[in-house]
């Protein structure tokens, strides 16, 4: 059975700029990019595959401009991918998302594992994978730093607050994995000219038998404000070097920092 990365597409970061006084984002320059979490996702799929001689497939849920994506993953490794094209995708939360994901994933079929990257880099919500597995009604183990395939079992490494935990589950599973699970490739030249000739294709939301209630997101975005650290600058000058760490504990404390 084939293994299916899911990934988004995402504003860099890097990108976007904070506007003075009103604090809003200004991402007219910014560019797009795969969520850096999720190129671990599909990192781990394509290690995870050169294993187990299963192909990887990679799977996105974006608008127009997720187009651009296409060809970036599958640079990356997978033997072909998939594309749900829709305007929703600008609005949609893990509700959404996870719904057509999960449609898109049985539409695909033949999968035994979907991976997902902690999160995303924008929302960063965390619900997508868990919600996908609950609609497939398969198991998920999230927050995983390490993992391998034997036979039709996964026993994967999960890493919690203070501890961590092994667990084992049957195949088909969902996983999302922390970054440090690997370093995701940079695609050579030949891997990015290689792409262009690999298969992917591009799904409509209607294509996939979803009513109008599973694209009715369930928390709605009313607005995005940047925010500003602002800093004390206190030095201390007068006094011996141990007058001046006085000082400062003594201000920390005071702040309730310590």
């Amino acid at each position: 059975m084939n293994i299916i990365a899911c990934y988004k597409w995402v504003l860099d970061e890097q990108d976007i700029k904070i506007t003075a006084g009103s604090l809003t984002l200004d991402t007219s320059r910014a560019k797009g990019k795969i969520s850096e979490y999720d190129k671990n996702a599909i990192e781990e799929a394509v290690v995870q595959a050169e294993g187990c001689g299963v192909e990887v497939i990679s799977l996105t849920f974006g608008g127009s401009k997720a187009k651009q994506s296409l060809k970036d993953a599958l640079s990356r490794g997978p033997a072909k991918g998939y594309w749900v094209n829709d305007a929703a995708a600008d609005r949609a939360d893990g509700y959404v998302t996870a719904n057509v994901l999960a449609a898109a994933i049985r539409k695909i079929g033949d999968y035994g594992l979907v991976l997902f990257g902690e999160g995303s880099a924008d929302t960063y919500g965390q619900q997508v994978g868990p919600r996908v597995a609950t609609l497939l009604e398969i198991p998920a183990i999230t927050f995983v730093s390490q993992f391998k395939i034997e036979g039709d079992t996964v026993t994967a490494i999960r890493k919690l607050e203070n501890c961590t935990e092994q667990i084992s589950a049957k195949l088909p599973v969902v996983i999302t994995v922390l970054p440090e699970i690997n370093k995701p490739r940079i695609p050579s030249l030949k891997q990015v000219l290689g792409a262009a000739k690999k298969s992917a294709q591009e799904w409509k939301v209607t294509d996939l038998g979803l009513d109008t209630q599973a694209l009715e997101p369930k928390t709605k975005v009313k607005s995005i404000q940047g925010f500003v650290m602002k800093r004390k600058n206190q030095i201390y000058k007068a006094g011996t070097v141990e007058e001046k760490v006085e000082a400062f504990v003594t201000a920390l404390n005071k702040d309730g920092v310590l």
